[in-house]
């Protein structure tokens, strides 16, 4: 794959465009922790109105994704998490597939297209990734970005994968009797629900056919068609349009006339612990413990109008949405209607039975504009819109301070039980600014040139405008200025294209214009490649340094991701050095092509400060020198914000950057990259030669045992395996978690004499059940008993954890070597790989 774009030709008319003072509308927020202005710059585009939550909450947004943006490896490219931390049921690099559609029709508006395009081809293509663990619509994505990004050998490349992807769920959940999927709704993103608590396993609940499930299918099967009409295969297009046409009738099935709104059926009977039986092929509440219930309305019965599934006639359902009798809510809606009988607020997560979430409240507003720009009813108003962005807006607060988790209180806007600490902080499972670009500024994507801007901004606004935004290889601005004084256009509603005016309307409201021809974004030959990433636990690259801070981690240098929140924590520092000089280094293993090298700054204004300065070295076989003709992107670093260094293409194995601290003041990174140009699939650097305890698969020896091993899969032979991975997931290593002792081995059988005199322990530190130790203890086997090695040299002299923790000693010969590990009080200790060497 191939992953530097070429942007020329489509920022060509960026600055004729601007309409807006970029650097000033950054500069009005105070919320940032991300001060890397310049990306923003660069690839967000800018909007403001007269509603300054929404403005607020707009650029939260941006840099949201930017704490959610992972560098997964130089064969994946970029990807996106959903929760601040990696959890265990995450696939590859912390994506889950939940919130995939919510987050691609976001990140498409970036002006770079690398990293919605990488996105998409890691679903399909990273070994690790789970594309059906949980309900998707990635085939509809996939044609999303095509609207905004038309490139055809990109999407139709595309087309084999979301065959397969989509045959995955037909072999797994397709229904061939009812024509349409089941799903739980668990894995529809609703863990409690009314429905799964009328079931034995109230949080996982029964199969049922779910409008929200088998409408993603059906937006699936529609974008599929579209992608193979657009790759001139006309048999899979008639046969994809086909499946839609069919499933489409299927879920207007599950259309209750009475109480006129979209409800589940559940695929089979469904018996409660109390011996209750909710009946097969009935509509929530037909059957059960509230059989003949009125109520039952949940919010993801608006999900068919969020990819436009219904005909006409359905449009009653959307009466209840602005109704505080159901759903409307001061911080909602609410997830279920408000007078249903199991209608429920808890304080402890998860629970979808009352509590606003914002993934669905995305869908609703993107349902709601859908109606609104597509349909006819009288039911709700585009002055609606408006009035549910903006409390979308408002619930992106604590303490006064943007911020989002995973669920909220409706009626008080608090997230209290929704907001798992180093978990769930600023998650990322729903969308907002392309609610702001396809509802509220109103640009109606479409498979063509045709433009159509259908603003659903309130009429009582006198401006509003958004600029800098790719689409189709063009630069839009488009302007609402009542008098014209604003933005100095003229009175009225203006489209500009490339800096052009290409319609205008003196009254808020519809435009339409063609545009002149979609311009494709090439693809570049060149391949830019990140070579300090180290997420798959490869023997290189690999990171030491002259201090690591207690609680900070040189494996968060290595994991793609740039956040600079003191908690949680993504950092190695420095705090407690007693240097006035210290470094880090990493070793690519082997000579890597390097002409740019990024260290993102820690800032946090008292004890961890942008440094005085870094100077970046490499050896040359004898000690570190510093790489000549190094540029700077500023005299001195920066705080929250990366400080990039360039330097002519050099081959180098070790790099080091040296960091003088500020005084009074010690420094830290939350990420380091060394770019280059490079080959994929890419080569990784084999493991490090003369390591006496590298197991290979098949072999016997040397072989790993322990006094104890934890019950979760942890395994003494995954310290031998090559491996480094200090993250939680994917579990590799050894841990005595849960011991009860004061202190457990780790042993090493060579099953000959071999001579060592140098060992390495990778610690693994999840600073909770298994910590660093307190110290360890090395004993060889000699004479029939084991004998301590006295006064190693160790480095660092602490125990730390996710790092490499060195001890030299005197060579010596054994057949057996084991280290003893003093476990701090309350927890275990554990290693990811153990190295020996001769010296």
């Amino acid at each position: 794959m191939k992953r530097h774009f070429l942007l020329a030709a489509l920022l060509a008319g960026a600055a004729a465009a601007q309409v807006l003072d970029h650097s000033a509308l950054l500069k009005r927020q105070t919320f940032w922790e991300n001060r890397d202005f310049e990306w923003f710059e660069a690839n967000i585009p800018f909007f403001e109105c007269p509603d300054e939550e929404i403005n607020t909450t707009y650029y939260y947004r941006w840099e949201l994704v930017t704490k959610h943006l992972v560098y997964g490896s130089p064969d994946s490219g970029y990807s996106f998490t959903e929760f601040i931390d990696r959890p265990p049921w995450s696939g590859a690099y912390g994506s889950i597939s939940c919130p995939s559609g919510h987050q691609i029709y976001e990140v498409r508006w970036l002006n770079d297209p690398r990293y919605v395009r990488d996105y998409l081809n890691y679903w399909f293509h990273t070994p690790g990734a789970q594309p059906r663990n949980y309900s998707s619509w990635l085939a509809d994505s996939a044609w999303a970005v095509q609207q905004v990004y038309p490139n055809k050998n990109f999407t139709t490349g595309l087309l084999p994968d979301l065959v397969k992807n989509h045959d995955g769920w037909v072999a797994r959940q397709w229904v061939p009797e009812m024509g349409m999927f089941w799903q739980s709704g668990h894995d529809d993103g609703m863990e409690f629900n009314i429905n799964s608590r009328q079931t034995r396993d109230i949080l996982r609940g029964e199969q049922s056919f779910r409008p929200s499930f088998n409408t993603y299918m059906w937006a699936d099967e529609v974008a599929i068609a579209k992608v193979a009409a657009l790759a001139g295969d006309a048999k899979t297009a008639e046969t994809f349009r086909e499946k839609a046409a069919a499933i489409r009738k299927q879920v207007q099935q599950l259309w209750d006339p009475k109480r006129e709104f979209f409800f589940p059926m559940s695929a089979r009977d469904e018996t409660d612990k109390d011996g209750v039986t909710v009946r097969k092929h009935t509509l929530t509440y037909q059957s059960g413990r509230f059989e003949g219930s009125e109520h039952g309305r949940e919010l993801h019965g608006y999900v068919p109008w969020a990819f436009n599934l219904p005909e006409k006639g359905f449009e009653a359902a959307w009466k209840f949405l602005m109704d505080p009798d159901y759903f409307q809510a001061a911080y909602g809606p609410s997830t279920v209607e408000r007078h249903d009988p199991m209608f429920v607020l808890k304080d402890s997560c998860c629970w979808w039975s009352g509590q606003s979430w914002p993934f669905a409240t995305t869908q609703t507003l993107k349902a709601m504009a859908n109606l609104l720009q597509n349909y006819q009813q009288d039911f709700i108003s585009r002055e609606d819109y408006g009035k549910l962005l903006h409390t979308f807006a408002i619930s992106h607060r604590k303490d006064g301070k943007p911020y989002i988790a995973e669920g909220l209180h409706p009626d008080t806007g608090l997230w209290d039980g929704h907001d798992s600490p180093n978990h769930s902080e600023h998650y990322f499972h729903s969308g907002f600014n392309d609610l702001v670009i396809t509802g509220l500024v109103g640009l109606k994507t479409g498979d063509d040139d045709t433009l159509v801007i259908d603003p659903l901004a309130p009429a009582a606004w006198d401006y509003f405008a958004l600029d800098h935004l790719s689409y189709r290889g063009h630069q839009f601005a488009i302007v609402w200025d009542r008098n014209g004084a604003r933005y100095k256009l003229g009175a009225g509603f203006h489209l500009l294209v490339d800096g052009k005016r290409l319609a205008k309307t003196p009254m808020l409201g519809k435009l339409t214009a063609t545009l002149p021809g979609a311009r494709e974004i090439r693809q570049s030959e060149e391949s830019r490649i990140n070579h300090a990433v180290n997420n798959d636990g490869n023997s290189f690259p690999r990171f030491t340094a002259s201090f690591v801070a207690r609680g900070t981690s040189l494996a968060k240098l290595c994991d793609g991701e740039r956040r600079y929140d003191i908690k949680p924590a993504n950092r190695w520092t420095t705090a407690g050095s007693s240097n006035a000089t210290d470094w880090v280094e990493v070793d690519f293993g082997t000579a890597r092509v390097i002409d740019e090298v990024k260290l993102y700054v820690l800032d946090d204004g008292k004890d961890i400060v942008p440094p005085a300065a870094i100077e970046l070295q490499a050896w040359n076989g004898n000690m570190s020198k510093a790489i000549p003709g190094q540029r700077v992107s500023s005299e001195i670093p920066g705080g929250d914000r990366p400080y990039t260094l360039k330097f002519a293409p050099m081959k180098i194995q070790r790099l080091r950057a040296v960091i003088r601290h500020a005084p009074g003041a010690r420094s830290g990174l939350t990420e380091l990259e060394a770019w280059g140009t490079g080959k994929l699939p890419y080569e990784p650097a084999p493991r490090a030669p003369g390591n006496l305890a590298a197991h290979r698969t098949g072999d016997a020896y040397p072989k790993a045992t322990a006094s104890h091993t934890d019950r979760f899969g942890g395994d003494p032979a995954a310290a031998l395996d090559g491996k480094i991975i200090f993250q939680p997931t994917p579990m590799n290593r050894w841990t005595s978690y849960e011991s009860g002792n004061p202190s457990d081995w780790f042993q090493v059988d060579f099953a000959k004499p071999e001579t060592v005199g140098r060992v390495v322990l990778y610690l693994f530190d999840d600073k909770g059940g298994v910590q660093a130790p307190e110290k360890f203890a090395i004993e060889t086997w000699q004479e029939g008993q084991w004998k301590e090695i006295a006064n190693p040299s160790r480095s660092p002299a602490v125990p730390t954890g996710g790092m490499a923790n060195e001890a030299v000693f005197a060579p010596r010969q054994t057949e057996k070597l084991r280290i003893v590990l003093t476990h701090k009080p309350g927890s275990g200790s554990g290693m990811t790989e153990f190295e020996a060497f001769a010296k």
